[in-house]
């Protein structure tokens, strides 16, 4: 009897040290490194006084309307990259403002025509900046 439990802890310890070995491999954390995708530089920017975000839109429901039109327009392009699928959208007293990185001057044009469009001419400033090529 004294043998048979000596068995069953052994097989006992070996399985959760297996499950522990399998759970700690699998669950290492992956690194993290800096890349040109990081915006930090931006974020900072951000910060400076008077700098528009996009915390700043009100819930006016003509600038919530025109924000949603032209991010409406811009993700039924396919052929905009998703660096331009999550410009900044920031309309605020029916002026828009669009900001962050993508992928080209084309790129770039067709998302300021789209806002154009929708907000109307001389009611949209453009900070879109073209990303670096990889």
């Amino acid at each position: 009897m004294k043998k048979q439990l000596i068995s069953y802890m052994i097989v006992a310890a070996l399985a959760v040290g297996a499950h522990g070995v399998s759970a700690q491999s699998t669950s290492a954390a992956p690194t993290t490194t800096h890349s040109d995708a990081d915006n930090t530089r931006n974020n900072k920017r951000d910060r400076a006084d008077g700098a528009l975000t996009s915390d700043q839109q009100k819930n006016d429901a003509g600038d919530v309307e025109i924000a949603k039109r032209i991010r409406r327009s811009i993700m039924d392009d396919k052929s905009i990259s998703t660096y331009g699928h999550n410009v900044k959208i920031i309309a605020s007293g029916g002026t828009v403002t669009l900001k962050g990185p993508v992928r080209n001057q084309d790129e770039k044009k067709a998302i300021e025509m789209k806002a154009t469009e929708i907000a109307g001419r001389d009611r949209v400033v453009n900070q879109l900046e073209v990303a670096p090529a990889k």
